[in-house]
């Protein structure tokens, strides 16, 4: 790539609600950095979307700082990725409402995040449940992105922002680009301490994840209650010892040793050395991010400002897309 031609657009968005745990950061915060030299990154707190269920007003309020305070401790510069809450910028909801105009029932029926959300909130069915992928493609076209960072549940949602995009652009050309999803480089699937068998969760009990604010105590006592077996062998089989098996990705990812190694080294010393050797390898890697996290979590004003200043720098690359949407769409725009 040459000096003058532009980067791609990476745009990503995490909701401040339940707690950023060592899932989300080994599978999408930490690598965050690494993508900043490749592309012009948007990372957005998306706290419109969490409004499809009830949540607490103080907390998520503090949840929102919590999350900016994150993505800077993690090693992202504010200065050049932009790092913004989505409803500082209203030109998400704006062009969210042009797009219901171009989705169908028949797709938005389909999502499967809607059906899985709809049986948990039974007693709150609301029409933000339904629509909010359009929203979500709002927060992506809204920006002409080029790729967005997906795990295998967000693929249904970029093939929809694709969908729309391309659907728009066929009655009014060259308003979207039409954005690909990104697959990460592949690493260790954090899963429940609790039940194995599923993925790490911000929606589980307390137990059964590692929050990214937890303390050593914390992170050791939930470590050592961590669901294994009866076999005492330690060895990595995710089908028939998936406790164990996690246990072993998370060592490796944190501390940078292959499995088959930790097997052979911990070979006859039992789950408990397993465990505490987990234990204090989270510990060490969360260390010096929890550090400056909880710096810039004791200066608000900063992290204040910071949303602010980019908040507007995202507004200006927001209202290029909103406003040729509605002149194409034939918006009178005095």
């Amino acid at each position: 790539m040459s000096q003058t031609e532009p980067k791609p657009i990476l745009f990503s968005g995490i909701q401040p609600s339940g707690h950023i745990h060592l899932g989300n950061y080994i599978g999408a915060m930490r690598n965050f950095k690494l993508l900043e030299d490749q592309y012009d990154c948007l990372f957005s707190i998306v706290d419109l979307h969490a409004l499809t269920v009830r949540q607490e007003p103080a907390s998520l309020r503090r949840q929102t700082l919590e999350l900016a305070a994150m993505y800077i401790a993690a090693g992202l510069n504010p200065a050049e990725s932009i790092i913004y809450c989505q409803s500082h910028v209203p030109q998400h909801a704006e062009l969210a409402w042009i797009l219901n105009c171009f989705t169908y029932m028949g797709e938005l029926s389909r999502m499967t995040q809607f059906k899985d959300k709809a049986k948990k909130h039974q007693d709150n069915i609301n029409a933000g449940l339904f629509t909010y992928p359009v929203l979500m493609a709002a927060d992506i076209l809204l920006y002409q992105t080029d790729v967005v960072p997906v795990g295998a549940d967000q693929k249904q949602h970029i093939e929809l922002a694709r969908d729309i995009a391309q659907r728009f652009n066929a009655i009014h050309p060259g308003v979207f680009k039409v954005p690909e999803g990104y697959i990460p480089r592949q690493t260790a699937k954090i899963m429940s301490l609790t039940e194995p068998g599923k993925k790490m969760s911000k929606s589980d009990s307390d137990d059964s994840m590692i929050s990214f604010t937890d303390t050593p105590p914390e992170i050791r006592r939930k470590i050592k209650r961590a669901v294994t077996d009866s076999d005492a062998e330690i060895r990595f089989d995710r089908r028939n010892k998936p406790g164990v098996s996690n246990l072993l990705g998370i060592l490796s990812v944190c501390s940078g040793e292959k499995v088959d190694k930790i097997c052979q080294r911990l070979e006859g010393k039992g789950y408990g050395a397993l465990k505490e050797e987990t234990a204090e390898a989270v510990v060490a890697m969360l260390a010096p991010v929890q550090e400056r996290f909880h710096t810039l979590m004791e200066d608000k004003a900063y992290l204040a400002e910071t949303l602010r200043n980019n908040a507007q720098r995202a507004q200006k690359l927001a209202q290029r897309t909103l406003q040729k949407a509605y002149k194409k769409l034939g918006l009178y725009q005095p």
